[in-house]
């Protein structure tokens, strides 16, 4: 089964995407993260991404969809999309190249959205994802899992967020449409535990 999460920043997809790779064993394809690691190592993809991402902005379709081909090769099942598609171009590209089987929507409210976001915290050694609401570090400042120092992410500041919540909700949100239209869309209310809200995922994968 290849399954797309979708919902807005926030909503806790890379955290649901985790667990699900470990129980259920799907091939995780973050275009975030596969990103954010392009910015980090200066590529040309990374330089072209960097200024549509500082400014909360969606990268153009044809370069997300180059990537995942990329990293799809040939193969057609077991990949976990979390945070693509983001656009209906992006749906429809995808499903030239493997097909959907379920999306899993997130809901979430923007103030939601704000006060998780602007709460989040990085390893700047191992990349570990925190927040202070929901997930906070043992130590202050600390990673729990290498005893990195944890940072806030540029695009984590509210004007940010904001500007990424109306990015999402003119730009991605019709994509819930388009799902729901074929058959394959669950809605999950993504303000819920993390606990709670992975029980109800896996509860519609089981079924």
């Amino acid at each position: 089964m290849n399954l797309v999460l979708l919902g807005p920043p926030g909503a806790g997809k890379g955290t649901l995407a985790a667990r699900l790779v470990e129980e259920f064993g799907f091939v995780h394809l973050s275009t975030g993260d596969i990103l954010r690691e392009e910015v980090k190592k200066g590529s040309e993809l990374g330089r072209l991404a960097k200024g549509y991402m500082e400014r909360g902005e969606l990268v153009p379709d044809e370069v997300i969809l180059g990537m995942v081909r990329e990293r799809v090769d040939d193969k057609s099942d077991g990949f976990l999309f979390d945070g693509f598609p983001r656009t209906i171009a992006q749906a429809e590209g995808l499903e030239g190249i493997l097909p959907v089987h379920l999306v899993i929507y997130l809901e979430l409210p923007e103030e939601e959205v704000v006060r998780r976001l602007s709460a989040r915290r990085v390893c700047k050694r191992c990349g570990a994802n925190y927040n202070l609401i929901t997930q906070p570090p043992k130590v202050p400042g600390i990673c729990d899992r290498c005893g990195g120092e944890l940072y806030q992410r540029p695009d984590d500041n509210e004007e940010v967020i904001r500007n990424r919540f109306q990015v999402y909700t003119e730009q991605s949100a019709p994509l819930v449409g388009y799902y729901e239209r074929k058959g394959i869309l669950r809605r999950v209310d993504a303000s819920l535990s993390p606990d709670e809200v992975f029980r109800r995922v896996a509860e519609v994968l089981r079924g």
